[in-house]
């Protein structure tokens, strides 16, 4: 038997992070037992899916890297074999037309509620000896009405319910147009899926589709139902915990590995282990390892793996992200160091891609004017000799290699029997425009002999204008 798993998201909005996680699950249980993956657009709901939606979880699912064996399939364009199946499901007794007006079935339900009881339908039309089509109805799936269904979850253990707690579910609308949960039987059956991995939010849905898969004569797949990731408060993930949406991240500057770390870990465990490769996913994950237990977000957590993925992996992975950040913030790269050598030297100093974007713009830029709280502390008068000594040594060095330039340096401080500190930070201030850079002689690397001689010349004057004035 080929295992195969699904992901299987409605297009009205982005990919969330629960259902980045829910991906992630699945993906990992195909990819650990040799099996195929699935992509499933469920689009039934017309009116609010949309294909921005569905390029956005598109965009988000290659994003991190969780590629799908087949699909995307859409139901939409599956509405001819729900059709035929609903038609063998009432040819076979096994679902009826119903033909209870909305008013009816509201007053039952206001009757059910007032009772205590749960407001499920009554079986009204349940055995009606006349099905005419040509009066508007819906088609309601005959739920046996003895016995219970059991079910083991992977993450639950076992639940049971009885027959008698479930009530006849509608299958098709009154416009012609098939419901949710047959869609979701139909396909699970036609794609072979063998093990479905959702949130928990769907175990109320479950009993009645292994109703429905048993009616159809359809294999029973596995299930585990994940629970909810909540934000930093304790209440259910949403938009004013911050991002939520996959490519925010993106925006944000996270690597995607960095958030699969993150996420596969939110509900999983394996010993005290927090980072994991994707190949280390692949071989220790197992659904049984998933906790009951909802998980709560934590950003700083997220942030600190970030930044170990940022200093751990090859400059030239993060520099293929880190691209996407200098496009965005308009720098442009094509005169000045590779991203792989930013990558090296400022890889260390940041948390996020689209810090080490802002922080490498002056390797690429010229800055109008100097920060004012470093300008006023380290350009003052007695900067004006030290700069213009080691503007002229650097100015006359024929090869901008690193030993060069801290040779430089070292040679000025020596010269004009000073610290290296009064050399080095007037000298930090007047080639980066602020306070803080990796060492000097990789800054100035970094930033090249042209734009650091002229940039050095700014200071001078600055700090004569100062002294004059």
């Amino acid at each position: 038997m080929t295992i195969k798993t699904r992901f299987a998201p409605s297009p009205t909005g982005y990919l969330h992070v629960g259902g980045a996680r829910t991906a992630l699950y699945s993906w990992l249980v195909a990819q650990k037992l040799g099996g195929e993956f699935v992509l499933r657009i469920e689009d039934t709901d017309i009116e609010r899916s949309t294909q921005e939606a569905i390029d956005a979880i598109m965009e988000g699912m290659e994003w991190l890297g969780l590629e799908w064996n087949e699909g995307p399939y859409y139901q939409t364009k599956r509405f001819d074999r729900y059709k035929e199946l609903i038609a063998q499901l009432i040819e076979e007794d096994k679902a009826y037309r119903c033909y209870c007006s909305s008013e009816r079935l509201d007053k039952l339900r206001e009757e059910k509620m007032a009772a205590g009881e749960k407001p499920r339908y009554d079986g009204h039309c349940r055995n009606l000896a006349e099905q005419p089509t040509d009066v508007p109805h819906v088609i309601r799936f005959k739920n046996p009405l003895e016995g219970e269904v059991s079910f083991d979850d992977h993450v639950r253990d076992n639940i049971t319910i009885a027959n008698s707690e479930l009530d006849d579910l509608i299958i098709q609308r009154t416009d012609g147009s098939p419901t949710y949960n047959f869609c979701v039987v139909v396909d699970d059956w036609d794609m072979g899926i063998t093990h479905v991995v959702r949130g928990e939010d769907h175990i109320n849905n479950t009993p009645r589709q292994i109703n429905i898969l048993k009616a159809l004569g359809a294999p029973i797949p596995e299930y585990a139902h994940v629970s909810m990731i909540l934000g930093d408060d304790g209440k259910k993930l949403s938009k004013r915990h911050g991002a939520v949406g996959v490519m925010q991240y993106r925006d944000d500057g996270y690597l995607p590995e960095a958030l699969l770390n993150y996420l596969v870990r939110l509900g999983w465990s394996h010993g005290e282990q927090e980072v994991f490769s994707v190949d280390e996913m692949k071989e220790l994950f197992s659904l049984d390892a998933i906790n009951k237990a909802a998980s709560g977000f934590n950003t700083d957590k997220l942030l600190w793996l970030n930044n170990h993925y940022i200093k751990t992996s090859e400059p030239s992975h993060v520099a293929k992200y880190l691209s996407w950040h200098m496009d965005d913030q308009n720098i442009d790269t094509s005169n000045g160091p590779s991203l792989e050598a930013i990558v090296s030297a400022l890889g260390e100093r940041v948390n996020t891609l689209k810090e080490l974007a802002a922080q490498s713009r002056y390797c690429y830029e010229d800055f109008e004017e100097f920060d004012a709280a470093a300008a006023k502390k380290h350009l003052r008068g007695v900067a004006l000799e030290p700069l213009q000594l080691v503007g002229e040594k650097l100015a006359a060095l024929e090869e901008w290699s690193l030993e060069n330039l801290h040779n430089a340096i070292d040679e000025t401080a020596k010269e004009l029997e000073i610290g290296m500190g009064k050399v080095g930070m007037p000298l930090r201030v007047a080639v980066t425009g602020a306070g803080q850079s990796p060492s000097l002689d990789v800054t100035l690397q970094l930033v090249g002999k042209e734009r650091s001689v002229a940039r050095i010349a700014k200071a001078v004057e600055f700090c004569r204008a100062r002294l004059e004035g």
